[in-house]
């Protein structure tokens, strides 16, 4: 072992993809590198349909939602945790 030493100079001649913690550091960007890519792929192949007129049916959904009178939170939370009193009296 101490003549391989002397004869090197002290240096260790492996190729740099020999030693593990090369590829300790370099795991977490090729693992984003390949996610990225089939994000990608994904987003390529199942595209979301953009609607048409989306502005206007936002606009007449908050219409609707102002045309009721809103519950403050606590009465809205409140009425969540009751019994239906008004429906059919078999159905739970």
């Amino acid at each position: 072992m101490m003549m391989a030493d002397a004869l090197t100079g002290g240096r260790d001649d492996r190729p740099w993809w020999k030693y593990g913690y090369v590829w300790l550091v370099l795991a977490g960007p090729i693992a984003v590198i390949i996610a990225g890519v089939i994000t990608v792929g994904l987003a390529l192949q199942n595209p979301d349909p953009v609607e048409e007129n989306y502005y206007r049916k936002g606009i007449e959904i908050n219409r609707r939602l102002e045309a009721k009178e809103l519950l403050p939170a606590i009465e809205g939370r409140n009425h969540a945790a009751t019994p239906v009193a008004d429906g059919p009296q078999g159905e739970h």
